[in-house]
């Protein structure tokens, strides 16, 4: 097996990747960066960011992680194409396998590899990615400003999704599908008290129809045992709400995570529990998941990368 040795292997190419790239390249760590599965990260599905400072007029998803790989680049990052599917953290230097055929050493390791929204599973979700489905209120609400939309799921974040739409949006129906919400009782309380929000239990959202993006949803309601109530709610947007999964199965053998799977670090760093390996962006935050949070978090990787190489 091919083997190579690197100073700072970056793991991951969102904005918490590209961002530890460019501080890594400044402070001439001669960063390694593998892209993944999804060069670019989450923000290459979404069509506009309106919320990245800099950008008044906002920005595609896609021209966005395009700009910040190239000032990654022009900072001397190195920049490749492969999936880490296999890590050995049980002695330094740290290994890596790439793609199952190379073995990357290094000296240190920011893992930046993101997490994945939890999908219902439908061709429809796919069909009108980023023209009416969305995994992140806080990124697309602003779209929806009053108009009709719906939220999968019944837990806090479904309901606090709801409540944050509820402040833009005309209507906001939450879909349940058991007959109770799991949320903790102050955000039950919030969302059947709030005169936007509409709960619709024992409901499954089954599929979505629309011309040019989406206009509905098509939903089958629980009536009995054997029974059941199947039609169609007019709705411009579609948000799920059901959970995200955080890419960090390689590195549990070897890293404190919680019941999740976000990897834990120390408070207010990107810290690990191993020297020299830290994380950054959703993979390790599963509480604001937004670009500039992860692009924050892979200048602080960086910088602890920088002073524990020159300890």
């Amino acid at each position: 097996m091919e083997k190579e040795q690197v100073k700072c292997l970056i793991i991951g190419s969102g904005p918490a990747g590209y961002t530890a790239a460019i501080y890594a390249g400044r402070a001439n760590l001669s960063p390694v960066i593998y892209a993944g599965l999804q060069p670019g990260g989450q923000l290459t599905t979404t069509t506009e960011v309106e919320n990245f400072p800099g950008y008044p007029q906002g920005i595609g998803g896609p021209e966005l992680m395009e700009d910040l790989r190239k000032q990654a680049e022009r900072f001397g990052a190195d920049i490749r194409y492969g999936v880490a599917t296999k890590a050995d953290f049980s002695h330094q230097p740290y290994t890596i396998t790439i793609d199952d055929e190379k073995e990357i050493e290094a000296q240190t390791i920011i893992i930046a590899t993101g997490a994945t929204a939890k999908y219902l599973g439908l061709d429809d979700e796919k069909k009108y990615a980023g023209m009416g489905v969305s995994a992140c209120a806080t990124c697309d609400g602003f779209f929806y400003r009053k108009k009709v939309v719906a939220v999968v799921g019944g837990g806090d974040t479904a309901c606090e999704e709801a409540i944050y739409l509820a402040g833009l949006a005309s209507k906001v129906y939450l879909i349940v599908r058991k007959p109770y919400l799991r949320a903790s009782k102050v955000m039950q309380e919030r969302v059947m008290n709030h005169e936007k929000i509409e709960v619709l239990f024992e409901h499954n959202a089954v599929g979505l129809f629309g011309e040019d993006g989406v206009e509905g949803v098509h939903l089958v309601k629980r009536m009995g045992e054997a029974d059941e109530q199947r039609y169609d709610l007019p709705i411009d947007g579609f948000f799920l709400a059901i959970g995200h999964k955080p890419n960090s199965d390689i590195f549990k053998p070897y890293l404190d995570t919680d019941e999740t799977g976000y990897i834990l670090t120390e408070a207010g760093t990107p810290r690990t529990k191993l020297p020299g390996v830290f994380a950054a962006g959703d993979v390790a935050d599963p509480h604001y998941r937004q670009a500039i949070t992860a692009a924050a978090s892979g200048c602080m990787a960086a910088i602890e990368v920088e002073r524990y190489l020159q300890q």
